[in-house]
């Protein structure tokens, strides 16, 4: 594994799934920034479909509907289902993470603390999500919100010419 901070802001994505899982990954490409997102979901609850408003697709993506993304997000579709949307994923290029599904996926969504810009990730490759989440639990109380004033802070000393890091 090699750990990369992905600029979503730049990165056209789609997110393709049913179910809480998916408000949930939605929820977390918002929080990075994601500015280019499709989600695809042929059953929207009303909350995956007020939060993905005019983003919303009620269908299934097919290599046409891929073809410009370079990350496909994955969850909470049968194993077959979601194999088929890999593999089209992958014809076309694009990095690929499924929910649950080592084997399938190209890239691994860590967990993640965020305190503004500070972004600390625990990943396990998969292979523990539950350790993980304790791990991120642990950093959370380590690391409080005054983190996100304090790494301002620092970003101004160091336009200023002074290089604390």
């Amino acid at each position: 594994m090699l750990p990369i901070a992905l600029d979503m802001s730049r990165l056209a994505v789609a997110l393709v799934g049913r179910g809480e899982v998916v408000l949930k990954r939605l929820s977390l490409l918002d929080e990075a920034g994601a500015t280019s997102v499709t989600v695809f979901a042929l059953e929207a609850d009303a909350a995956l479909a007020a939060a993905a408003g005019s983003r919303l697709r009620a269908s299934l993506p097919d290599e046409a509907a891929l073809k410009d993304v370079r990350l496909v997000v994955v969850a909470g579709l049968p194993f077959d289902v979601a194999a088929k949307i890999a593999a089209t994923a992958k014809a076309v290029g694009a990095l690929v993470n499924v929910e649950d599904v080592v084997a399938l996926c190209d890239v691994h969504l860590p967990a993640l603390v965020r305190r503004g810009d500070l972004t600390i990730a625990v990943s396990t490759a998969g292979k523990s999500p539950a350790l993980a989440r304790r791990l991120r639990r642990h950093l959370e109380a380590k690391f409080g919100p005054e983190w996100t004033q304090r790494l301002e802070e620092l970003a101004a000393a160091r336009r200023g010419g002074v290089n604390r890091d």
